[in-house]
């Protein structure tokens, strides 16, 4: 039950996050056979990785995200691990990641209703998004899930319980809703339970539309999206998906799915 997959562009291999059975696995394009087992025994929800290489992993049970440096055993706490809370030093339920160029890590703090980032070192993050309890206002989000961060600090979140995707632009006290936000439903304007977004040069946002069991391409300003992958019902044929999560866009425009 893979929940989330990066593309490491240092050797154009894939990184998924493999859920079910507690691990991070690296698979390498050119062949599909040599899969490398790269963390172990991790509750891990979300991944990403730095200009660096480093790879980054959400534990949504112990409430922490760890950094892992190329050869690490045990990685080490780079936001949360004070136990399940609601401060500013803690998390509770964090799933997806982004890291940007500073280094600064963005967390979705699931059970919070918040965006956090912590910068390179920090003992505790401020929030970026949300946090205002949960709700549908435009100050508020829902489980929030995937998030993504553009070049000007724009912070793109899947808004997982309100069927929306919102860009809280920086610094602001709310969000826009830029994809869905008419109710939960499987029309090209709707969207149920988005969990993941990619946000590609363009400003294109390809959206993992959860429950509807497809990945959907909405361009800048469109009022509706396309359908890129699935919307066939769920299923494990290759026109399917089942409950997919993480998405990533290559610079082919090749797309690629974690399919839970």
């Amino acid at each position: 039950q893979p929940t989330d997959v990066i593309v490491d562009k240092n050797d154009h291999s894939l990184i998924m996050c493999d859920w079910g059975n507690r691990r991070i696995i690296r698979r390498f394009c050119e062949d599909d056979n040599n899969e490398q087992i790269i963390i172990s025994n991790i509750d891990c929800w979300g991944l990403t990785i730095d200009d660096s290489g480093n790879i980054y992993t959400s534990d949504y049970k112990k409430n922490e995200v760890r950094q892992w440096k190329k050869g690490d055993f045990y990685g080490r706490i780079v936001a949360g691990g004070n136990a399940n809370g609601n401060g500013l030093n803690q998390l509770n339920w964090p799933t997806f990641l982004f890291v940007d160029q500073d280094y600064s890590l963005y967390i979705s703090d699931n059970n919070n209703h918040r965006v956090m980032k912590w910068t390179k070192d920090a003992k505790q993050g401020i929030v970026v998004a949300g946090g205002h309890d949960r709700g549908n206002r435009l100050t508020q989000l829902s489980n929030p899930h995937g998030i993504f961060v553009d070049h000007l600090k724009n912070v793109f979140v899947a808004d997982f319980g309100n069927h929306r995707i919102v860009c809280w632009p920086a610094g602001a006290k709310e969000g826009i809703v830029i994809v869905g936000g008419n109710g939960e439903g499987n029309h090209l304007n709707q969207l149920s339970f988005p969990t993941f977004i990619f946000v590609d040069k363009d400003y294109s946002v390809y959206v993992s539309d959860c429950y509807n069991n497809r990945v959907m391409k909405w361009e800048k300003d469109a009022k509706t999206g396309i359908i890129v992958a699935g919307g066939h019902g769920e299923g494990n044929n290759l026109t399917q998906l089942s409950s997919p999560r993480g998405v990533v866009v290559d610079q082919l425009g090749t797309v690629y799915v974690a399919d839970a």
